[in-house]
């Protein structure tokens, strides 16, 4: 990963570069819960997931599947990216379950929410919450 270093500061991604973090259920594949890790093994990708998420990695961008699932079934995570052949950089297993996420970062954060279909990303004007200046 080639990464800007200013003294001090933590350091920063090249321009044009993102740090994609994926969820992976209900959102590359089915909707599975913890409870149910032999759904994890038998369920299929999305197909546009699989080629978008490729396509952003062949490009250059970080590529780090988050995962609500647990440090136990990281391995059956990983099994099942490669055996459906994601290519990515990372997993990070833990996430907080039940959504609602408000994330708050030094660095800049965009949020896009899966509605059903991975396509590439287009811009548009939204409202959002920020901190009171």
């Amino acid at each position: 990963m080639e990464l800007d270093y200013i003294e001090h500061i933590s350091p920063i991604l090249k321009d044009g570069v993102k740090n994609y973090l994926i969820d992976i259920d209900g959102t590359i594949t089915d909707d599975v819960p913890n409870e149910e890790p032999e759904r994890m093994v038998t369920c299929e990708p999305y197909p546009d997931a699989l080629e978008t998420v490729n396509k952003w990695y062949d490009e250059g961008h970080q590529i780090c599947f988050f995962t609500s699932r647990t440090e136990n079934l990281k391995q059956i995570t990983i099994d099942w990216l490669d055996k459906h052949g994601f290519k990515y950089h990372s997993v990070l297993c833990g996430k907080p379950r039940g959504g609602n996420y408000h994330w708050i970062d030094n660095h800049l954060v965009r949020a896009t929410r899966y509605k059903g279909k991975f396509t590439d990303l287009v811009e548009k004007q939204v409202t959002i919450e920020v901190f009171k200046d």
